[in-house]
């Protein structure tokens, strides 16, 4: 069965031919960019036409490459980043640039509303906090939170307000743009955090539209994640090379199907994804919150599970940053000594060959710590103003030392974030660790070191949301339960255990690392505030 799935990052569309049999295979890929633009007011906007043609572009290619015929593909759906804003007219249309998770613009929306009251906790009003949490465990506590982008329109452009018919995210705009219908999935309505958790419940919850001032009729129609959400339109099946007809299942975000690509499908299970961004990750068949954390049980796929999601914003974007930063100059050295042109004829990537070259620095960087938070931080600490650093730098320090530092800050933070969720919820002893951060053995025992977890690796994890999106499909093609699909077909490949010869340099770091939040939080304030 072949399924097309759109893994639809923040900056690059990888598109995802799946033929999901007895085991889940990746018959294709392809991958096309798109440009986000950051803009000193704390915008983070995006162009939609630009989505579209990265969609067209890649759907062309895979089928080419793979030979499947257009008439082939029994489904389609976007496994989608989360929490923008796209507001659109009547016929679907953007009325203005998308608002991308990253954007920050309603900070003075966020603290006149949020910030108002005696009583507060973590800085929010204690009286809108409560009345959330009530509603849906869940509360606004973030100026990047999808209604303050809302409400920043409506106070800095009412024209382009005037226009709007509905709000959407960025994954219910695209299959609005695919089939003609309006709606969001239930996972990106709670991501408004004005969506009805509660059993008998769900939906929009009108007391918290009064309270944040949200239009409803601006609010859509709310489908689950694995519903037939339409089939694809005449217009958009000739733009994207496929059939007319073919049909939409509703998708959803990056968290929802994470730790279905996972094989996390039991109560319990834990995961931790490292990508552009990072999170940790619990599968739950409850709803709970830690809102001093910033942690909550975002929805499921599948109703009435929840994934107990605490997020680090910078994580493989960190590495990028160093590669970019620091490495390359590595690259005309190692290019020197191996005599090729061709990194990639030895290498799968750059990434490879800088954890080849770290490996070759002892645990603990030489006593260097990084701080992973390029672009500020939302779990456990919310501060837009905090940064990245590299702390104790001595002159005997090398350049292979901060490569380093910077994957153990990132899995510093990974296990901080761990430590958080077990306060509150049972984690598992083994962990599965996904995304293109897991492609790194080195970073795998790192993690597995750090965490003192044993860490666990599966097929295809760069593809792991798409992958968790193709089986919700193909489980709703099929008439089976998801969550025994996956457990039957995704498999662990490799297993790490920890090393305690370096778990006395790992404690000593990380107990500094915890540290220098509290102790740099005011100078982040006074340069970035």
């Amino acid at each position: 069965m072949y399924i097309i799935i759109y893994d639809f990052g923040t900056s690059s569309v990888k598109t995802c031919l799946f033929d999901i049999a007895s085991e889940v295979q990746l018959v294709a890929s392809a991958t096309a960019g798109y440009s986000l633009t950051i803009s000193p007011d704390g915008g983070a906007e995006q162009d939609t036409e630009e989505w579209w043609a990265a969609l067209s572009s890649t759907t062309r290619d895979v089928l080419i490459c793979s030979k499947v015929q257009p008439a082939g593909i029994k489904g389609i759906a976007f496994c989608s980043q989360m929490q923008g804003t796209v507001l659109v007219d009547r016929d679907g249309n953007a009325v203005r640039r998308p608002m991308n998770y990253l954007d920050q613009k309603g900070t003075k929306e966020y603290q006149e509303c949020m910030g108002s009251g005696i009583i507060k906790v973590s800085g929010c009003s204690l009286y809108k906090l409560a009345r959330n949490l009530l509603v849906n465990y869940a509360g606004s506590t973030s100026a990047k939170d999808p209604v303050w982008k809302y409400k920043w329109v409506e106070n800095n452009e009412p024209e382009v307000f005037r226009k709007t018919y509905k709000w959407l995210d960025i994954g219910d705009y695209l299959l609005s743009r695919c089939t003609g219908r309006i709606v969001r999935t239930a996972d990106s309505a709670f991501a408004t955090f004005l969506y009805d958790t509660r059993r008998g419940k769900e939906g929009w919850n009108k007391g918290l539209l009064k309270m944040y001032k949200v239009k409803p009729e601006h609010m859509p129609e709310i489908i689950e994640c694995t519903d037939l959400a339409g089939k694809l339109t005449e217009r958009a099946a000739k733009e994207l090379g496929l059939a007319e007809g073919t049909p939409v299942f509703g998708g959803g975000g990056d968290t929802t199907f994470v730790n279905i690509g996972a094989g996390c499908t039991k109560p319990g299970d834990t995961h931790i994804y490292v990508g552009t961004s990072g999170w940790v990750s619990t599968f739950l068949n409850y709803q709970t919150v830690d809102i001093g954390a910033m942690i909550t049980g975002v929805l499921s796929a599948k109703r009435g599970y929840f994934n107990y999601y605490a997020e680090l914003e910078t994580a493989g974007k960190c590495f990028e940053w160093v590669m970019e930063h620091l490495a390359l100059d590595e690259v005309g050295i190692y290019l020197e000594k191996t005599r090729i042109t061709d990194v990639e004829s030895k290498y799968v990537s750059l990434y490879d060959y800088l954890s080849e070259e770290v490996s070759k620095v002892p645990p603990g960087a030489n006593g260097v710590i990084f701080t992973p938070w390029l672009h500020g931080n939302r779990c456990p600490f919310e501060d837009s103003n905090a940064g990245g650093m590299f702390f104790n730098i001595r002159v005997e320090n090398g350049k292979r030392d901060m490569i380093r530092a910077v994957l153990e800050g990132i899995c510093y933070h990974l296990r901080w974030l761990l430590e958080c969720e077990t306060k509150k919820v049972k984690t598992s002893d083994t962990i599965r660790f996904v995304g293109g951060g897991a492609l790194s053995p080195v970073t795998c025992q790192m993690l597995a070191d750090i965490t003192g977890r044993k860490i666990e690796t599966i097929d295809h994890t760069q593809e792991v949301g798409a992958m968790g999106a193709a089986l919700v499909v193909a489980a709703g093609i099929k008439g089976l339960d998801v969550m025994d699909l996956s457990s039957r077909l995704v498999k662990p490949n490799h297993t790490y255990i920890p090393d305690d010869a370096s778990k006395t340099v790992y404690e000593r770091n990380y107990r500094v690392f915890r540290k220098l939040y509290k102790a740099n939080a005011a100078s982040f304030t006074a340069i970035n505030g």
